[in-house]
């Protein structure tokens, strides 16, 4: 990660990944979305949407990795950016890599399975053959505080229900 000040097209292009998100949100999926980006130009989109999938991996880059890779017409993804919302896990890392992509931003740090440094770092391995340069918590406390209030909200719903269900109980 860097500490750097942030280029305006990665603000940019996190706030269009949290829209990305919102699509999710929408289906009841963990709201986080991606976008790949090739020289300054949005390519792909992606957003969760493994439960209405009903495949485990149907993450937001995975979904959008795969978009890109059809646009492009090439498994290979050399000189494209990947933003997402929440620090990628160590799957969609895998894919990123695999891709060779030249970056990958993200918003939130994911301390429960985040591969960009929070639980491990699978970027920082010096004996895989390609590296993507990371960068992390753009629009960190948006992305955060989307994800939060998602949860709050699945929680909020679910106890409504449990107190339904016990009302209609004989």
């Amino acid at each position: 990660m860097t500490d750097t000040p942030v280029p305006d097209t990665d603000e940019h292009f996190m706030r269009l990944a949290l829209s990305q998100a919102r699509h999710a949100w929408d289906l009841g999926e963990v709201p986080v979305g991606a976008v790949v980006v090739k020289d300054g130009v949005v390519i792909a989109v992606g957003y969760n949407q493994p439960i209405g999938r009903h495949d485990p991996t149907a993450h937001a880059e995975i979904m959008a990795l795969r978009a890109a890779a059809e646009k492009l017409g090439n498994y290979r993804l050399p000189g494209c950016e990947l933003y997402v919302t929440l620090e990628p896990c160590v799957m969609c890392s895998g894919a990123m890599l695999h891709a060779r992509l030249s970056r990958v931003v993200f918003g939130a740090a994911d301390p429960k399975t985040g591969a960009c440094g929070s639980v491990v770092n699978l970027f920082a391995q010096p004996a895989l053959n390609h590296q993507s340069a990371i960068v992390g918590g753009v629009l960190a406390d948006e992305c955060g505080a989307f994800l939060r209030a998602f949860f709050v909200e699945r929680r909020r719903t679910q106890a409504e229900a449990r107190k339904l269900a016990a009302v209609h109980q004989p």
